[in-house]
């Protein structure tokens, strides 16, 4: 009998398993996918030789993550590649705003009037940045926090609406950028604890950047994968789950999928019910003749791109998307230029490129012309580049990965205290209705985003359990 068993190869589920396998624990993995990587794969989506990633591809969160830090990731071939700037949010007069590693740099681009308040926002909490993130990451009780203090001063700062936060900026610049940081979660802007998210965008870049991996996304799980096969564990792909007797006999089972998926393989019935998802994505991925031809010239070379002209805009987005129930006609729009930094995604003198915006969950609509009129707007000339495109509406990203449920690629809706207390209103979100199951997905805290860290809490209940057995 294995002591556990992990369905879903995910960031997460990866790293549960190698948490497990760290201490002794026998450990296999099932994966219903062709590949490992979950929301970090790698593919040549539309042309020989351009390598694109799928789901995501800066990974500010990963670089930063405790979980990742103290696995020797490296040794497998994980490379962090950094471009000049982290993020630029450029406007249509062709000036820009930017995340720059540096505080003093990103402060300029705001202008005198907010410099000094970007600075006051940020400059107290970067100092403490290791403790902090791994207290916030480590929610809810998985661990005491290191420094309560530090961690009590941010959730004062981070727990209101992002709109009352802004208030502290008095131009559109630094407003429209946090905008944007809130918005990589595809949460309203007026929502609980959307400070939260803005800041933790911010202060990752401050403290480490927005790299992305050499050769694609596949990296983090490729090298996660072969780690935990070091240290003794197995990975089965092409294996799908449909109920719990699918899986060999176990001391322990750790579900990386969404709540909905656990209930219907593990028979849970309506337990998670009540669990929301958002609004879908809608990407594209783009093999390009060369860069693309941004109007400001930090956006040049800018790993991320933000696209909307300004904060009403955004918010505007947002809001058609998550309440409003249609696509948005001027989408705030995240892109990832990794080729900027990284040769080996295309031939020589081409480029990779994608871009996605929020819509509703489940459309089916095409969003293409929307997407490429936006790009225009700041980058003139961008759609004669293009050499091919491969979209992925909600039905595209659901079937590749089936915890985008409904193409929510945060794996459930970050608003309202389910920001914070997610799948369940309950201080053990690992925990199910099944003392031997547990569940691992990003539909767990700290909640969306490629950092292993919901498979690291995971695998410190599952290993407490399996002590006690």
């Amino acid at each position: 009998m294995l002591d556990a068993v992990v369905v879903g190869a995910g960031p997460n589920g990866l790293t549960a398993a190698v948490e497990l396998a760290r201490r002794g624990f026998s450990v296999a993995v099932f994966e219903a996918q062709g590949t490992v990587g979950g929301g970090a794969r790698t593919e040549e989506l539309t042309l020989p030789g351009f390598r694109h990633d799928p789901c995501s591809a800066a990974h500010p969160l990963a670089i930063n993550s405790p979980a990742f830090r103290a696995l020797p990731l490296q040794r497998y071939g994980l490379e962090w590649l950094h471009a000049e700037l982290p993020m630029a949010h450029p406007f249509p007069d062709g000036s820009a705003a930017v995340l720059a590693r540096s505080v003093g740099e990103t402060a300029a681009s705001f202008g005198p009037r907010d410099a000094g308040a970007y600075r006051r926002l940020i400059e107290p909490f970067l100092p403490r940045w290791d403790a902090l993130v791994r207290d916030f990451m480590s929610l809810p009780l998985t661990a005491l926090p290191r420094d309560p203090v530090t961690l009590a001063r941010f959730g004062l700062v981070g727990l209101p609406p992002s709109t009352l936060l802004m208030r502290r900026f008095r131009d559109e610049p630094a407003r429209t950028l946090f905008a944007g940081l809130v918005a990589h979660v595809m949460a309203p802007l007026g929502g609980f604890a959307t400070s939260a998210i803005g800041l933790v965008f911010a202060l990752a870049a401050h403290a480490r950047g927005w790299p992305v991996a050499r050769g694609g996304s596949q990296a983090i799980s490729d090298a996660l994968a072969a780690y935990l096969r070091d240290l003794g564990g197995s990975v089965h792909t092409d294996y799908e789950v449909k109920r719990l007797d699918d899986l060999p006999p176990a001391r322990a089972y750790v579900f990386d999928t969404s709540p909905t998926a656990l209930a219907r393989i593990a028979g849970f019935g309506n337990h998670y019910a009540d669990y929301r998802y958002g609004p879908g994505a809608f990407k594209i991925d783009y093999a390009l003749d060369g860069p693309v031809p941004w109007t400001a010239k930090e956006a040049r070379v800018a790993g991320t791109v933000q696209i909307g002209a300004n904060r009403a805009e955004i918010g505007t987005a947002l809001r058609a998307a998550s309440r409003e129930g249609r696509a948005p006609d001027k989408p705030f729009l995240i892109t990832v230029q990794p080729s900027v930094v990284d040769p080996t995604r295309a031939p020589a003198g081409k480029h990779v490129f994608w871009a996605y915006g929020h819509v509703p969950h489940g459309w089916t609509g095409d969003l293409t012309d929307a997407v490429e009129r936006q790009l225009e707007r700041f980058a003139p000339g961008f759609r004669d580049r293009v050499l091919a495109r491969a979209t992925a509406g909600p039905p595209q990203l659901a079937a590749r990965n089936a915890n985008y449920v409904g193409g929510d690629i945060a794996s459930g809706a970050v608003s309202g205290l389910q920001i914070l207390l997610r799948p369940k209103p309950t201080l053990f979100p690992y925990h199910t209705p099944h003392p031997a199951v547990f569940i691992c997905s990003s539909a767990t805290p700290p909640g969306p985003g490629v950092h292993g860290m919901s498979g690291h809490n995971a695998a410190k209940a599952v290993w407490k359990r399996l002590r006690q057995t």
